[in-house]
């Protein structure tokens, strides 16, 4: 690129553009969230961004060109780490094993990275702001939102996230994609269309989760913390799902939820729970009994989605490497 303004960055530079750089990390997160499904994979991106960003400095143009630049090398990233890797899914659709539950359900586990993963608020959405601007922000983080994102071949979910979610303009897209406004146009119009035929077989979700989801959280951590299971199923739509990845089996109707919870999910008997805000919702990790000394023990993220004040989907992630991505202790009692 020709007319570069800044050459190897001296002590000087660094100093002025490091703390700019990380005014972006959290909208680059949410960014490479959306397109990679995986908070884990999303904070690698980041972090590669940035490798890459101060490796090439001297090709940056101009100091008002620096968010587009980084989204730039954001996106590459993005595509070259989705160069022939299978899409994540919501663990639902990625088995047939809704059975009994029983312990041998069990038995399957879904391969290392096939299911989309959550992500914690205030890594990937933006602090104040337009009210209207962050509910979009809100919806385009929903677990099942993600999940349909990954449908999309990944050029035209970078597209759509630029121009649907962040409000990019269409030659400022093209610009980014080194392509046409037509042919970027083009790639829009085709994402929307497969999200509009994917979200039509969906469930629509409560658009009003501010009070209505604190409070339902609230009433089902407390039916939890007693294990009151018919407190717990009463919270629960009818045909409520329940899925623990990396576990294949999910279940589908709150009676069969009901019975896991009397039968091995008993052990979680005596958690020990912390309210989080993830993926959009209130959700909650989880230390649960274990070991001989009785002492509480990382166990599960669980992300909760609502509809019409009801519990519709509950998916446990039991993958404790999430308690040290969030910030969350080992150990409850002593906070660290």
């Amino acid at each position: 690129m020709t007319g570069a303004i800044v050459e190897r960055p001296d002590v000087g530079q660094v100093a002025e553009l490091e703390p700019r750089l990380a005014e972006h990390r959290r909208e680059l997160t949410g960014y490479c969230y959306r397109m990679l499904g995986s908070s884990f994979d999303a904070e690698d991106a980041v972090q590669e961004t940035m490798v890459r960003a101060w490796r090439s400095l001297d090709r940056l143009q101009g100091a008002g060109a620096l968010r587009s630049w980084l989204y730039r090398i954001a996106t590459n990233v993005c595509l070259d780490a989705l160069d022939g890797r299978k899409r994540r899914a919501l663990p639902v659709d990625l088995s047939d094993e809704s059975s009994a539950p029983v312990p041998a359900s069990l038995a399957g586990v879904l391969a290392d990275g096939a299911w989309v993963e959550p992500a914690l608020d205030r890594s990937v959405l933006p602090v104040g702001g337009d009210p209207a601007d962050l509910a979009v922000q809100k919806e385009s983080v929903r677990l099942a939102f993600v999940a349909a994102l990954q449908l999309l071949p990944p050029r035209q979910r970078a597209v759509l996230i630029l121009r649907d979610v962040l409000r990019w303009k269409a030659d400022e897209v093209a610009a980014l994609l080194d392509t046409s406004v037509a042919a970027a146009n083009s790639a829009l119009q085709r994402a929307r269309a497969t999200l509009a035929t994917h979200q039509a077989q969906e469930k629509a979700p409560d658009r009003d989760v501010a009070a209505p989801d604190a409070e339902l959280l609230a009433r089902y951590l407390d039916a939890f913390l007693r294990y009151d299971i018919e407190a717990l199923v009463a919270l629960l739509h009818e045909d409520a799902v329940m899925d623990m990845p990396p576990y294949a089996m999910w279940l589908r109707s709150a009676a069969d939820i009901g019975t896991w919870f009397a039968g091995p999910g008993a052990e979680c008997r005596g958690s020990h729970v912390v309210p989080l805000e993830l993926n959009g919702y209130p959700a909650f990790a989880q230390w649960r009994p274990n070991g001989p000394d009785g002492a509480h023990r990382p166990w599960a993220v669980h992300a909760l989605t609502t509809a019409d004040g009801r519990i519709t989907r509950m998916t446990a992630f039991l993958d404790t490497r999430l308690f040290d991505l969030f910030g969350l202790p080992h150990d409850p009692a002593a906070g660290g």
